[in-house]
């Protein structure tokens, strides 16, 4: 697999390599422009691990936030989730497991089969009894590979994401697969090369290399004789010699390396996903691969018919060196139109309640970020409502607080960012929820202070210059565009073939890793799409709009399942609150209340919240479910009853607007505001809801639809026009700002 091919040398090095940002380094400070970070840890930051569980082949900062990352944060994994195999890596080498024929959903949890201490088998070698510590050896943007070493002798076990296959090599021994139980086998005497196997009810190939043999095949260990170092094991979807034939194929043509490039086509995202192999044996390219469904119900790739359950849904079986998906792109707009502004003098006191509050002391990155997410969606409310005035005021406040982040002062213990060159990470002071010690949710937390910069940015150009080069370390930190960046791991937070992103940093969990709030992970790619654009960086607003559209669809799929194909039929609930490597839960970290379960895979509510209204009969069916089960029922004026409406207001916008008429100081979650809540729902009640089949070729649109008519917004950033296209044949003029029209129809 393909590393960086820069290390982290010295500092001075790496800052002179940057001088286009101004950069400059003292011993405990890097400057940066007008502002800078500290390379000291402050106080209320709690250390992390000095040990990092990787080969001398690893270069560059070291991923984390990853569905594998407990292999480099531990002296052996906890349970990893590369679907459809589960595996773990122990001192004695790998187990591995199928947990998709277990699925079940009682209970309020998607539970897999589990894998437990030896798996359906274990991964051994002859020689070596108990390994000191299983090292990450190699990574590409889907597959790893883990290295067992004890001296001389070594397993290194290659897996990923959608692959039935582990290929191994191994030095100084002979392969052994010690099974569960005694295996059935069905295919294959003893001596041959391959076997076809059936343990725990589950049915794999073993293929050694062509010439080796298998030993032991009526006994529960497998040993392999006369090795040539290499060998394959395979989860398969039946018990055929057919199947077991066209696996073995392919069982040779070792993974090396994946990557996936992206584009947008025509209101369409394009994404390729690419497998480099290197053929052991025989000649030609490709691999066996199963797509997930937030992958294959966009994807004309031919497939076999054969499948996988996965506590995602179905995976279905494909092969080749690739494949390729197209997802519709959904447009967003900075803010919403100011055909929304129903009752201006309303909206105008709620704008001004929100200005007498902005006195807010410093608090952690979480809140303080959340913080500046409302001010920014105040500007742009207050925008449409022309108070300027106002506006200026929510502006300000973000200027100020984004500033005194962005300066590490000497002696300064918060706000500020700290760089730990160890791990390759930039963390704020003060930090919460583990966003320090175990580099948890640092898309949640920076992903408001980039949307908040951009903001600035938008009215103020100038700022970019003196405070840009701050922000831009935070999105490298969550989400760096250069695979040969010194500083930071390629895409920290997300996983491309899973299409989501996950927050623990170490994932040290026996579910693997987890992500709770999918809508604040789309809340910092909204962020990298503003600031790309109103930068002119076109690559990191590409970007943002891939890992914005891409997470859409995973979270429609699997926290959602809007189409009702991926939970599994005893699941009694119509959404998940947390997404896991190895199951699905409908629970938080901190609260058991539906609402909270709910809201939050909802909030920030922003202008960027409309994907969540795709759906709108999903959406009824979710917001039917919560009022069932609420205390209050549909006395929404508790709890998080705001987010209800306003997530209701998606499919039914009178029910909404009646409320807050009725309930016009309604209680609000802490994120939210009267302001944007009015100027949501009337949105929504006056122009329609999100038409997801129209797309179009400019990013910054919504289309409405209301009994029939579609009105089109879109936002042009810049001083020129823009003629703007969209699939139904609808063609507009948008002028600087904001430019609304419609069909007529």
């Amino acid at each position: 697999m393909k590393q960086p091919a820069k290390q982290l040398f010295l500092f001075s090095f790496v800052f002179s390599l940057m001088g286009c940002l101004n950069y400059s380094a003292r011993a405990d400070r890097v400057k940066v422009e007008n502002g800078g970070y500290s390379l000291v840890r402050p106080a209320d930051c709690a250390s992390l691990p000095t040990t990092i569980f990787s080969t001398s082949s690893i270069k560059g900062a070291t991923p984390t936030n990853q569905w594998w990352s407990s292999l480099v944060w531990e002296k052996y994994s906890q349970n990893l989730f590369p679907h459809p195999l589960a595996i773990n890596c122990s001192e004695r080498g790998l187990a591995l497991a199928y947990p998709g024929s277990g699925i079940v959903g009682a209970g309020g949890h998607i539970m897999g089969g589990g894998i437990g201490e030896t798996g359906d088998f274990l991964v051994l070698h002859s020689n070596v009894t108990e390994f000191p510590d299983a090292r990450l050896a190699d990574y590409s943007d889907w597959f790893i590979t883990a290295e067992f070493r004890k001296e001389e002798s070594f397993l290194r076990s290659t897996f990923g994401h959608g692959s039935p296959y582990v290929f191994n090599r191994i030095s100084g021994g002979n392969p052994v697969l010690k099974f569960a139980h005694q295996p059935i086998v069905w295919s294959g005497e003893e001596g041959d090369p391959i076997f076809g196997i059936t343990v725990r009810g589950n049915h794999y190939g073993i293929f050694g290399a062509n010439g080796s043999s298998w030993t032991g095949s009526k006994t529960d260990i497998f040993v392999n004789k006369s090795s040539k170092g290499y060998f394959t094991v395979a989860l398969l979807p039946d018990a055929t010699e057919a199947t077991l034939a066209r696996f073995a194929e392919w069982a040779h043509h070792h993974v090396i390396d994946t990557h996936f490039s992206s584009k947008l086509v025509n209101g369409q995202l394009t994404t390729k996903y690419c497998f480099e192999v290197e053929a052991m044996e025989g000649s030609g390219k490709g691999t066996l691969f199963a797509l997930y469904p937030h992958q294959w119900k966009y994807s004309k790739v031919a497939l076999t018919g054969e499948s996988y359950r996965s506590v995602r849904g179905e995976m279905k079986l494909a092969r080749g060196d690739g494949f390729e998906t197209s997802v519709p792109i959904q447009g967003l707009l900075p803010m919403l139109p100011a055909e929304g502004i129903s009752d201006k003098k309303q909206v105008i006191t709620y704008l001004k309640t929100e200005a007498a509050k902005l006195e807010m002391p410093f608090a952690d990155t979480y809140w303080d970020g959340k913080f500046l997410g409302k001010l920014t969606t105040l500007s742009g409310v207050a925008e449409v409502a022309g108070e300027e005035g106002l506006q200026k005021l929510f502006i300000d406040e973000i200027r100020r607080r984004l500033e005194d982040w962005f300066l590490a002062s000497e002696g300064e213990k918060a706000p500020l960012f700290y760089y730990d060159k160890t791990w390759g990470t930039l963390i704020g002071s003060k930090p919460s929820y583990g966003s320090d010690g175990q580099l948890n949710d640092h898309h949640f937390h920076y992903g408001y202070f980039i949307r908040a910069a951009a903001e600035v940015a938008r009215l103020d150009p100038t700022w970019v210059e003196k405070w840009g080069g701050m922000v831009e370390l935070l999105i490298r930190d969550i989400a760096s565009t250069n695979r040969e960046d010194l500083l930071f791991p390629h895409l920290r937070c997300f996983d491309v073939y899973a299409g989501h992103s996950w927050a623990s940093g170490h994932a040290k969990f026996g579910d693997g890793n987890n992500q709770e709030s999918s809508s604040e992970s789309m809340n910092a790619w909204f962020g990298l799409m503003l600031w790309g654009e109103v930068t002119g960086n076109t690559k990191l607003r590409d970007t943002g709009i891939f890992l914005y559209n891409t997470e859409r669809t995973a979270v429609e799929e699997y926290w959602f399942d809007v189409s009702g194909t991926n939970f599994p039929k005893d699941f009694p609930e119509v959404a998940l609150g947390m997404v896991w490597g190895g199951k699905g839960s409908f629970s938080t970290w901190f609260s058991a209340d539906i609402d909270r379960i709910h809201g939050i895979n909802w909030l920030p509510f922003t202008p960027a919240s409309i994907y969540m209204g795709r759906y709108p009969d999903y959406v009824k069916k979710n917001h039917d479910r919560i009022v069932e089960k609420r205390k209050k029922g549909s006395d929404y004026n508790n709890g998080w009853g705001d987010l209800v409406v306003m997530f209701n207001s998606l499919q039914d916008s009178k029910m909404a607007v009646d409320y807050l008429e009725s309930h016009p100081n309604c209680s609000l979650e802490g994120g939210n505001t009267h302001a944007f809540m009015s100027h949501w729902v009337h949105t929504l009640d006056r122009l329609g809801g999100n038409d997801r089949s129209v797309t179009s070729t400019h990013p910054w649109v919504n289309v409405y639809v209301k009994n029939g008519k579609k009105t089109y917004a879109a936002y042009q950033f810049g001083s020129t026009p823009n003629e703007i296209k969209f699939s139904d044949g609808f063609v507009m003029v948008a002028k600087p700002g904001m430019t609304v029209k419609n069909s007529g129809k």
